[in-house]
């Protein structure tokens, strides 16, 4: 046996032997970037799903067809739930969304090419909704075409998340390096090798260390041969430095969490789920976070569904976002009544407000003012002295 092979036999570290399956690489997906988008975006989902679409003619909400397939069912497939949270789904991660309107039924597009004119409308063709490819192409009036930003704001977050991750990445992997287990064994190993000898060895480091160090197991058994002592480096063992806890690499994964809800204007708090300071907190994701969607939508449906001058005589589309908050009727008491008493709510507008069903009857609409308020030019000046 040459030198170089005895040298190998020995060394127990060696490439050839089943000493190197006691180490195991844990692969972990980079997920905490979209672990945050989607909490972001289900969240503006969920809460764009509990707005109320209105049908208005001549300033007055009314119910027809218009408010069904808005409100109930788009379409024979989907419910209007799951067809608004697809479109939100779609608007953030896709940065645009095309809506076909088909036989007084709306679908949403998978796929699309967009052909963009000056002074023209707009094309749009190769769509494709499911498995069916649409040959048509589509003008920009037939068709509902939402956009959420001129840049897609989830290029911005790949691209802070490509530096970022990397230091996630380094973070995990200085924890299980803390962590891992870090064994010295001792003995006389420049000594004349056979392979009886050599098995035996091999056996010992292989057979026996593994089930010892495994972290599943309950507990083991370890029969260490005379001649060999062990000592252990691992952190908090003889010599061994600290361990260290996950925290880093949680406070970087929290950073994530805030670059991505700052990008989305959604409140860090809603999203970790907090109970302090939530009636700020919901004020500020409506502000910021919801109703420029509303606007954008609204905005959209409106220029394609009405003419100018059916616009200006009060015919469109308004969406109610006042369901989203869950308020108590003892917060909503005193204002209820002071709006009720200056004529600004009927008693059917409360009820709604409320959750309840409106009263058909005509005095239910009606708008009420007390006696204590009246026209400031019939009020008679002071007497003359």
């Amino acid at each position: 046996m040459s030198m170089f092979g005895w040298l190998k036999n020995w060394n127990p570290f060696s490439s050839n032997k089943d000493l190197m399956n006691i180490v195991v690489q844990l692969t972990v997906a980079d997920s905490y970037k979209r672990l945050a988008i989607d909490a972001c975006v289900n969240l503006i989902a969920d809460a764009f799903a509990r707005c109320e679409f209105k049908t208005m003619e001549n300033n007055k909400s009314v119910k027809k067809i218009n408010y069904y397939l808005m409100n109930v069912a788009p379409n024979q497939n989907e419910n209007a739930v799951e067809f608004w949270k697809k479109i939100i789904y779609k608007l953030y991660y896709n940065n645009e969304v095309l809506v076909i309107p088909q036989n007084e039924m709306w679908y949403v597009a998978d796929s699309f090419d967009k052909e963009e004119y000056a002074f023209k409308e707009n094309t749009y063709s190769g769509v494709t909704i499911g498995d069916l490819s649409l040959t048509k192409t589509f003008k920009e009036s037939q068709v509902f075409y939402f956009k959420l930003n001129n840049e897609n704001v989830m290029n911005v977050i790949n691209t802070l998340y490509s530096d970022y991750g990397s230091l996630i990445s380094s973070a995990r992997d200085i924890y299980k390096r803390s962590n891992a287990k870090r064994l010295v064994l001792k003995g006389d190993f420049l000594r004349p090798q056979n392979d009886k000898r050599q098995e035996q060895i091999n056996e010992m480091l292989t057979a026996q260390f593994k089930p010892w160090l495994e972290a599943n197991n309950a507990g083991a058994i370890f029969q260490l041969q005379d001649g060999y002592t062990l000592e252990d480096l691992s952190g908090n063992g003889k010599s061994g430095a600290n361990k260290n806890d996950s925290r880093d690499v949680r406070n970087l994964v929290d950073d994530i969490f805030d670059f991505v809800s700052s990008a989305l204007h959604v409140p860090r708090g809603l999203v970790k789920g907090d109970v302090v300071n939530v009636k700020e907190l919901v004020n500020y994701f409506l502000m910021f976070g919801l109703l420029p969607l509303i606007d954008l939508i609204s905005a959209e449906v409106n220029k394609k569904w009405y003419k100018q001058e059916e616009y200006l005589n009060g015919n469109y589309i308004k969406i109610d976002a006042t369901n989203i908050k869950v308020t108590d009727l003892s917060d909503l008491a005193t204002a209820l009544d002071k709006l009720f008493a200056i004529g600004g709510l009927s008693i059917n507008d409360i009820i709604e407000r409320i959750g309840g069903e409106r009263i058909n009857e005509p005095w239910a609409d009606k708008r009420y003012v007390t006696k204590n308020y009246s026209d400031a030019s019939a009020l008679e000046g002071g007497e003359d002295i």
